[in-house]
């Protein structure tokens, strides 16, 4: 991700970067590749006196590096978290510190989410009663170049499965609102050599009485992004291989297909570059003007329906979320 986010930067014009990383050949790849220059510890970047950070270390050092940045007084970009323990440290910290914090919101910037938004918005479908959604890719495919058993993705408390669980909350509950009820199991099926749960199968109700059903997993062989929402007057469907959003409407008893437009890919990578590089422009525009479309306490939600749901799995009940 950090090499994402130097890729998002340089593409927005911005020249004047500066990459933080504990290994020396990562950081020799990133200068020969990127033309940026690097250094080794996290003090010696605060020696630069950066105008602003981006922590994309994996998700077990958030915390730690957000604290110290924080107390920097400087405003920080923070890749997805999956570890609700300690989180409230960050969120007191960042309070009282008074920094701008712009935690990742990916999917929001997903063309096809977008649209979707703005159909539902738009009462495409009236009032949404149900959806489905699957969320599936292969844990070894997601770093093809290093093992699947050596980096955090297959660490209990970051595993990969885990991972994702906020990461479509995200969107999920800016698309849908406030979930009020939670239900979940987590369990590892398959023969990954991880001791991480590698499938998470939920049941939520939103507070606008919709119904929502998820299966997130990093068991299959061929990834999926793949939803249907059933609406009084009409269904919307999205294929993310496909690239294409489906509505059926009632009134007129058509489909109307739309479809993305093309994005950037860089070899090697399953989803393109274009949300990233959004995303990126939305925290720099923060930087100017205080604004950012996710914020701490957002994210401190994911953080407790993360908990939730593991807890309603481990317990075999479901809770409420202001319980």
């Amino acid at each position: 991700m950090g090499k994402r986010r130097i890729r998002n930067l340089q593409y927005l014009g911005y020249k004047d970067i500066i990459g933080c990383d504990v290994v020396e050949s990562r950081r020799k790849d990133v200068e020969k590749t990127y033309s940026i220059k690097t250094c080794s510890s996290i003090d010696q970047g605060f020696e630069k006196k950066p105008d602003a950070v981006i922590i994309s270390t994996p998700p077990g050092h958030h915390y730690d590096i957000a604290q110290s940045v924080a107390n920097k007084g400087l405003p920080f970009f923070m890749e997805a978290n999956v570890i609700p323990e300690g989180f409230e440290q960050v969120v007191r910290v960042c309070k009282e510190k008074r920094v701008f914090v712009a935690p990742s919101c990916t999917m929001i910037h997903q063309p096809s989410i977008k649209k979707i938004k703005s159909l539902l918005q738009d009462g495409a479908v009236g009032k949404v009663l149900h959806f489905t959604y699957h969320v599936g890719q292969y844990l070894p495919d997601w770093h093809p170049y290093e093992d699947y058993r050596t980096f955090y993705v297959s660490k209990k408390d970051t595993g990969a499965c885990r991972e994702i669980v906020p990461f479509e909350l995200n969107w999920l509950t800016w698309s849908f609102g406030d979930i009020d009820l939670v239900t979940g199991i987590r369990r590892k099926i398959s023969k990954l050599e991880t001791d991480i749960d590698d499938i998470y199968s939920m049941v939520l109700e939103f507070d606008g009485g919709a119904v929502g059903t998820i299966v997130i997993d990093v068991i299959s062989r061929v990834p999926y992004r793949t939803l249907k929402i059933i609406g009084e007057e009409g269904v919307i469907t999205w294929e993310w291989r496909d690239k294409v959003v489906n509505l059926y409407s009632v009134k007129d008893k058509k489909w109307h297909e739309f479809r993305e437009p093309p994005g950037i890919k860089i070899p090697g990578y399953v989803a393109e570059e274009d949300m990233y590089i959004e995303e990126m422009k939305s925290y720099i525009e923060g930087l100017k003007t205080g604004k950012y479309p996710h914020s701490l306490g957002e994210e401190a939600n994911l953080m407790k329906l993360l908990s939730l749901i593991e807890k309603s799995s481990d317990s075999l009940r479901h809770y409420r979320v202001d319980s």
